[in-house]
């Protein structure tokens, strides 16, 4: 214990006398360790940001698109030759046991014009079934009825990002914005989701009743559905509700087992597993690069320390003079060496402190240093220290003391 606290009184000495090499020394760590601490809080900040959104969509939100195959067996562009009717969502609606609300929807992008303002923006026909199976709620103004869906009224339900575009400050319940030769009266507006899981803004929309926009948007065979929007009772019966739309779905399309089918159910957990899967493997390849800093890092450790040994070589002859043993010298240049790159980690861990306050100001996320980040960093740090300080340790303790005082 007495040459272990020796050397590190040793060490700092050394470190205290030599800042500016020091500093240097531990640049490599420093740039590693703040590259472990921010790429940790990153990751846990957006697997926070994607589950929120995806609680914001539904966890058990079920999407169900058309997929078209050839004749040879092959799969077309998806979209060509779509099957998918409102009679299949009502169908699934009456014999699944798990599957609580469903909708059609159609959609296409469009020039949305108020005044002098326009914005292209996405154009959606739908019914109100809709809004439970988004659990998207009205911010200001009301939904549309039956009688508006049966009559083909021109109205429209607004994402935020279309009002703040086209209407600025105003109000727009009650106001016509125009769609082609078409105006629509704005009955009202959704509470703002912001950006999905992928990237695009859930708020830059216009909803309308599906007969209105298949009569006036986009000329469709009644009855047609574009894609279908379900919702399970909960996040535990999706996947028993995915089993059963399927069954369904093939039974209506006549779709013998083993037989591709000409649709594909999608989930929410799709999704999130892959969004893991993508953050993932960019955390991963962040952390390699960590490490190869660390260890040029701890390259740079041992040659300031095998340069440490050569200019100290008459002090370690002194030591050895005056009773120092093989074992003192080695525990004092590999307690430096320990020292630096301590000293690199909890820099690197302060300057990732900034980086990720930096980051969470910038992106908007909830962005926290981790604990344990921060403990993993500083051993790592400790453990690169006495990998790469043996060597120059050891080659210290095993100088001769007669030739180390000649040293000039």
């Amino acid at each position: 214990m007495r040459s272990l606290f020796d050397g590190a009184r040793l060490a700092f000495r050394a470190v205290l006398r030599s800042p500016m090499r020091a500093s240097l020394t531990v640049l490599g760590i420093l740039i590693g360790v703040a590259a472990v601490v921010t790429v940790t809080a990153l990751g846990s900040g957006a697997r926070e940001h994607v589950s929120k959104q995806i609680q914001d969509i539904g966890s058990n939100y079920i999407l169900i698109m058309p997929q078209t195959l050839q004749a040879s067996g092959a799969r077309g562009a998806q979209g060509s030759g779509m099957r998918l009717t409102e009679d299949d969502g009502r169908a699934i609606l009456r014999d699944s046991t798990n599957v609580v609300a469903i909708t059609p929807v159609l959609r296409t992008m469009g020039q949305a014009v108020f005044g002098d303002q326009n914005w292209n923006t996405q154009i959606a026909g739908t019914t109100t079934s809709y809004f439970t199976v988004r659990n998207w709620a009205i911010e200001r103004g009301a939904l549309w009825d039956s009688h508006d869906e049966a009559t083909k009224s021109k109205v429209v339900v607004i994402g935020s990002t279309v009002s703040r575009n086209l209407f600025g400050t105003e109000d727009p319940v009650g106001r016509s914005l125009r769609i082609g030769r078409y105006a629509y009266r704005v009955v009202g507006v959704l509470v703002a989701k912001g950006e999905a899981p992928f990237g695009f803004d859930q708020d830059d929309l216009v909803l309308m009743p599906s007969s209105s926009f298949r009569s006036r948007v986009m000329h469709t065979p009644p009855g047609f559905a574009g894609a279908l929007m379900g919702s399970a009772t909960s996040s535990e019966t999706t996947a028993s509700a995915v089993r059963q739309i399927e069954a369904i779905l093939r039974q209506r399309h006549r779709i013998a087992p083993g037989r591709d089918a000409d649709f594909a159910v999608h989930t929410q957990k799709e999704f999130a597993e892959l969004q893991d899967k993508v953050y993932g493997i960019l955390t991963d390849l962040l952390v390699f690069v960590a490490a190869i800093s660390l260890i040029v890092g701890g390259i740079g450790v041992m040659n300031i320390m095998l340069v440490s040994v050569t200019e100290r070589t008459r002090e370690v002859g002194i030591r050895m003079a005056i009773g120092a043993r093989e074992g003192d010298i080695r525990m004092q240049f590999l307690v430096e060496a320990v020292v630096l790159s301590v000293l690199g980690g909890v820099a690197g861990v302060v300057v990732g402190s900034v980086a990720i306050a930096g980051l969470q100001a910038l992106l908007d996320w909830h962005m926290a240093l981790s604990p344990i980040a921060i403990g993993i960093s500083l051993a790592v740090s400790g453990i690169t220290g006495i990998a790469f300080g043996f060597l120059p340790a050891s080659r210290a303790a095993r100088l001769d003391p007669i030739d180390a005082l000649r040293h000039e």
